[in-house]
């Protein structure tokens, strides 16, 4: 019977191949994340799953409410995709650089896998040349300068020990590791960041990205997905210049974020649609899974912003999530709360069967080898 089933299982896995199905980067990914892969391949056939940062810690007016959640109080049931930060973690702080203690956002990422949702996690981490300097404090040649100093790198080197830890340390209900979305030294392609487009080469930035996995699997974490994530991008060719390599990329995706104040030709839409058919073209040719992995329109500004900006973008793109930014408080926020101006058009967007929130995306059993039966 187990030969059986394994054998079952191993022409699923040759059936969803034969379609552009693909295992992750990792040879020894655990199951857990071996079959995330697989049926987030699959579900992006279905729809887009929606996603928001923090959803869980805290929202606009509240904060670490059990059960709670912004997304929820407008439509009843949580976001599918749940986005988190590790930026702070290597300095050995208690809370992260959006001060959310580790202890409980690792409890919430536990909470979202036990629902079924996804886990992402991206890192501002502080320049490893100067404990006291942070992910914004932008100089030139770090990278460069870094691999050059062996107190330097030995310092970036413990930091990633760190992220180890704690993402080992991320377990579900029977002591599996539970699978993450990671996603370090993203909207490289803007100059915001010290691993930005100005401030160290092409050859650097992929000699970064391909110490950091190569390190994380040394250090046997085999429960990541890396999402490569720039920010604006002209082409094909300026999104390409600095990837890592097949080798070491799972999930393609890019952030943009829609500023009206600049946008007066409306030219949200039709760029964002555009940036959306090149990572189309780029993941279906390598095989991997396309998402946009921030987005959002501060302080929803636009009542209608949901189904007339949002939608046109990802609708019947492929795209495998869309998250949008945290809310912060009534000064920044990207989602809609009770009572804000966009909530009833938010609740239309969640009414679209191709936008995919946490009961659907539970349903799909994505942390499961074989895809629910219909």
């Amino acid at each position: 019977m187990v030969r059986y089933a394994f054998c079952v299982f191993l022409g699923l896995l040759g059936s969803l191949s034969s379609q552009g199905q693909t295992l992750p980067i990792d040879p020894k990914a655990t199951a857990e994340t071996k079959n995330l892969y697989i049926n987030l391949q699959r579900l992006s056939t279905k729809g887009v799953m929606f996603g928001h940062q923090d959803d869980l810690a805290y929202g606009v007016g509240w904060q670490y409410q059990p059960g709670r959640s912004d997304i929820k109080d407008v439509v009843g049931e949580y976001p599918a995709v749940f986005g988190w930060d590790l930026g702070r973690l290597e300095l050995d702080s208690a809370a992260n650089l959006d001060k959310v203690p580790f202890d409980k956002q690792r409890a919430l990422a536990q909470q979202a896998y036990a629902q079924g949702g996804v886990n992402t996690y991206s890192w501002h981490l502080n320049n490893p040349l100067d404990l006291t300097k942070t992910s914004w404090d932008k100089q030139d040649s770090t990278i460069r300068r870094m691999f050059n100093d062996r107190k330097a790198l030995k310092r970036y080197t413990s930091w990633l020990k760190k992220v180890a830890v704690y993402m080992k340390s991320l377990k579900g209900p029977n002591g599996e590791a539970i699978p993450v979305i990671f996603r370090p030294f993203h909207e490289h392609t803007g100059s915001w960041f010290w691993w930005g487009k100005n401030h160290c080469s092409p050859a650097e930035y992929v000699k970064m990205w391909r110490y950091t996995v190569d390190y994380l699997r040394k250090k046997k974490v085999h429960n990541l997905l890396y999402a490569y994530s720039t920010d604006r991008f002209t082409s094909r060719e300026d999104y390409l210049e600095r990837y890592p390599g097949d080798d070491y990329v799972d999930i393609v995706g890019f952030d943009i974020y829609h500023r009206p104040r600049g946008d007066t030709t409306n030219r949200y839409v039709p760029e964002t649609r555009r940036m959306v058919e090149t990572l189309r073209s780029i993941g279906q040719e390598k095989r991997k899974v396309w998402a946009m992995t921030e987005t959002g329109l501060a302080q929803v500004s636009q009542p209608n912003w949901w189904t007339n900006i949002l939608m046109p973008v990802i609708q019947n793109a492929g795209l495998s999530y869309v998250l949008v930014w945290r809310n912060e408080g009534q000064r920044q926020y990207f989602a809609p709360f009770q009572g804000q101006a966009s909530a009833d058009d938010f609740k239309a967007f969640y009414a679209n069967p191709n936008v995919l929130f946490g009961t659907k995306t539970a349903a799909e059993r994505l942390y499961a080898p074989n895809p629910p039966t219909q």
